[in-house]
């Protein structure tokens, strides 16, 4: 009898994000300098409180938690969302080990094998993978950049539904375009939500990430009337408090039967990290100043890539509205074999840069294969040189192409 894989091992996709690192690692041995926007870690240090925290931990064994999450970081956790205006019960949050295990519950919580899930294209690459592992379907909704990513009118939307679509999924400002969805859009989605009786699990893990927010904007979906049994969000601390090793996430919904079988996950792989949740107790109740600083260093790393985007020749790329992303279409065919070749030929007094191809961000096959998304996550004069450096590649690649 031969040994083979299961089905799901081999559709299982690879991440656009990470596949090229043996060749940023080879640049690397060679010498060359890779300025890195391919993937979402920012370079902004960890707030001093956290690091204190990890320091001066005392306790004398590293155990395990409650299932649900410590009772210390959830009270944190209740403080930190009522601030914002999300009044929460102790039993509508479960911690996680990070935001990716919160999506893979919530897909698994209310996603039988085969159904569906609507989610706007290009989306965060990991979304597919979840829902491999639990043996969901993905059905894309395509937006485009001449539109700055924002969704299509609402009959567009509704015809992508089957009798097969049980949820649709938003992140929202978006991973991997930088989009914020304007009032009337989640208005829109709300409706089609309530309409068809769907799940709408909510990636918010970008939520204060807003560069020109609207007077009125929901603070979270969570608050949106009349949705308390169809709305699942997930969250954490990766990128609120760049943290992204910590891997500590949560999931947060009003209704008790999610809740009660994503707790019984929980209890199956025992507890999330005991450590990470108690440094994440004082990143949380950090004053909000500290995120407003933040937003201001990364509206002018925006600006920096947006300014260098459009001086491009042959380049279309919108205006970010939120997180730290954006998705420019390029004067290349193969964004793939140009990220490549990025790393194995070109570079400019010992530098290149490094990016993900966008064509793994997109379920529809043949989309985005002239598309890159930037992680605009270094400082601005490192952003400056490494959109510089991507300019002249562009060039020079069209010349040997």
């Amino acid at each position: 009898m031969t040994l083979s894989l299961s089905a799901r091992a081999g559709v299982m996709p690879a991440s656009p994000i990470r596949k090229l690192v043996p060749y940023a690692d080879q640049a690397k041995a060679r010498g060359v300098h890779v300025y890195h926007l391919n993937i979402g870690q920012p370079d902004i240090e960890t707030p001093d409180v956290a690091i204190k925290a990890l320091r001066e931990f005392s306790d004398k064994i590293v155990s395990y938690t409650h299932s649900q999450g410590s009772p210390l970081y959830l009270e944190a956790l209740r403080e930190f969302y009522g601030r914002e205006g999300i009044a929460l019960e102790p039993w509508q949050i479960n911690v996680t080990k990070g935001g990716s295990e919160a999506i893979l519950f919530a897909m698994i919580a209310v996603l039988n094998e085969g159904d569906e899930i609507l989610i706007p294209e290009p989306f965060y690459t990991n979304y597919s993978g979840f829902a491999c592992m639990a043996g969901v379907k993905v059905r894309p909704l395509t937006t485009r950049v001449e539109d700055g990513f924002h969704l299509p009118d609402r009959e567009t939307i509704e015809a992508c539904l089957t009798p097969r679509t049980r949820a649709i999924m938003l992140c929202n400002p978006g991973n991997p375009t930088g989009v914020v969805y304007t009032r009337e859009e989640i208005e829109m989605i709300a409706s089609i939500v309530k309409k068809h009786d769907l799940w709408w699990i909510a990636d918010e893990v970008y939520r204060e990430f807003v560069f020109e927010p609207e007077p009125e904007a929901y603070p979270s979906v969570l608050n949106i009337q009349g949705l308390e049994s169809h709305v699942i969000v997930v969250d954490s601390v990766s990128k609120r408090f760049s943290m992204c090793g910590a891997r500590v996430g949560c999931l947060m919904s009003r209704n008790k039967q999610v809740m009660d079988a994503v707790l019984k996950m929980s209890q199956a792989r025992l507890s999330a990290p005991q450590i990470e949740q108690y440094i994440a107790t004082f990143a949380h109740r950090l004053p909000p100043e500290y995120m407003k600083e933040m937003i201001e260093t990364y509206r002018g790393r925006r600006d920096v890539v947006f300014q260098a985007l459009q001086q491009m020749p042959g380049v279309l790329a919108g205006r970010p509205e939120g997180a730290f992303y954006t998705i420019p279409r390029l004067p290349v065919e193969d964004t793939e074999d140009f990220a490549r070749w990025l790393l194995t030929d070109f570079s400019r007094d010992g530098e290149t840069v490094m990016v993900a191809p966008a064509a793994g961000f997109y379920a529809t096959p043949g989309l985005g294969r002239n598309e890159i998304r930037i992680a605009y996550v270094l400082k601005e004069e490192a952003l400056s040189r490494a959109m510089s450096l991507l300019g002249e590649a562009i060039q020079t690649y069209q010349s040997l192409r």
